[in-house]
């Protein structure tokens, strides 16, 4: 029988921290006008998406928000309360239409925000005090104008040809949330698509506006994590509404790939640390990367310096089934926090090949960490726990 050992929530933080931010970055704006049942026309999902798109541009969304969180089996709760990226909770949200946006949750044990200023995201915990930073990759291009010509309907048909050669799409349904006519669309993996069962977005039919956006594990007809928003006021959102508003004695990981001071494309003059050889001559561990893992191939290994202290990230397979190590030097205390104290989860206590362990199983993945031969582990991914324990033994 596995006993229970504790973990810290900051990993587990980081993780949530990045499902939330794919659910706030759809700039979810649901307008509790009320009144009205009515529903939209039946018409096809490129028509649909022509219609939201050709809609006037909001200048921006201020919004309350209601996070539901079916994640995090009950039991793994600890009894003192936890962080409200964890559980249920309620607060603000703030969007820009050029992507920068600002969440912040309330609860018992301290609040929780996710920022982005559209270069960076930044996920604060006030429960630990700890904050997780990560750079968002550059684009070829700048944005393009407000003014510019809308895709025609024909070049958006083409579009969705190409998302449903790897997804499958159903809608849009024509629906009524909040008293606004809308439009539900569900996109699912069509093969393996680990855990996830599906997504589904809801958008005001007049204006385009994201309604609620969910996550749906396989074979579960409820959300396990939902973001929905009343109270909505459209207008400019002051800008030092995104800034940056961590406390200064919070302790801050930062996961952007680290440069190696040569001239290059990358933020700061320099190019990212990439590449199993790159990665390894910056260590002071031995990187256990193998070419393949659980049956995924290698995708790739970058460098962070979270603290200061060096650590490898390794990307194995593509999309939603995709698995990600994390390795640290276990003897520095880990850069991923620490096991133990008053927020900690109760979980399971596993054994990886002589290394001790905890594992935490949820409805859309599963969490593997370890410590084995003077190095910390976190293996995490869409798969259930017997993959995710392989996948951490042949880490080798």
């Amino acid at each position: 029988m596995h006993r229970l050992r504790t973990i810290s929530t900051r990993r587990l933080t980081f993780l949530i921290a990045a499902l939330v931010t794919l659910l706030a970055g759809v700039g979810i704006a649901q307008a509790a006008l009320g009144g009205s049942d009515a529903r939209p026309p039946q018409i096809g999902l490129a028509p649909a998406v022509k219609q939201a798109l050709d809609a006037p541009p909001v200048a921006g969304v201020s919004a309350r928000v209601e996070f539901d969180n079916r994640l995090i089996p009950a039991g793994s709760l600890p009894a003192r309360g936890v962080s409200p990226l964890l559980s249920n909770a309620s607060g603000r949200l703030w969007w820009a239409p050029d992507g920068r946006f600002r969440l912040e949750l309330q609860s018992d044990r301290g609040d929780a925000q996710i920022v982005s200023d559209g270069e960076t995201i930044t996920a604060y915990d006030g429960a630990s005090n700890s904050a997780y930073r990560f750079a968002l990759p550059k684009g070829r291009d700048a944005a393009p104008a407000h003014d510019a010509a809308a895709p025609t309907l024909a070049q958006i048909q083409r579009g969705l040809d190409r998302l449903t050669r790897k997804w499958d799409v159903s809608g849009p349904q024509p629906t009524n949330v909040a008293g606004r006519p809308s439009y539900s669309v569900r996109i699912a993996p069509p093969g393996d698509g680990g855990l996830l069962g599906a997504a589904q977005l809801v958008w005001d039919a007049a204006n385009g506006a994201p309604l609620r956006f969910g996550i749906y594990a396989d074979d579960d007809p409820e959300p396990v994590l939902q973001l929905s928003a009343s109270d909505v006021s459209y207008g400019p959102v002051d800008d030092s509404v995104f800034a940056d508003a961590i406390p200064a004695d919070a302790t801050v990981t930062d996961l952007s790939p680290q440069l190696d001071g040569l001239p290059g494309k990358a933020h700061g003059g320099g190019r990212a640390v990439r590449g199993v050889a790159a990665v390894q001559a910056q260590l002071p561990f031995r990187l256990a990367a193998p070419e393949s893992l659980a049956g995924l191939p290698r995708r790739a290994v970058w460098l962070v310096r979270p603290h200061g202290e060096e650590a490898a990230i390794s990307l194995y397979g593509e999309g939603v089934g995709a698995l990600v190590v994390v390795q640290t030097q276990a003897e520095r205390g880990g850069a991923f926090g620490q096991m133990g104290g008053d927020h900690a989860l109760q979980l399971p206590q596993i054994n990886i090949d002589g290394g001790s362990g905890s594992e935490l199983a949820t409805a859309l993945g599963t969490i593997v960490t370890f410590e084995r031969d003077g190095v910390g582990h976190v293996v995490f991914g869409s798969v259930g726990p017997q993959a995710a324990e392989t996948a951490a033994r042949e880490l080798r």
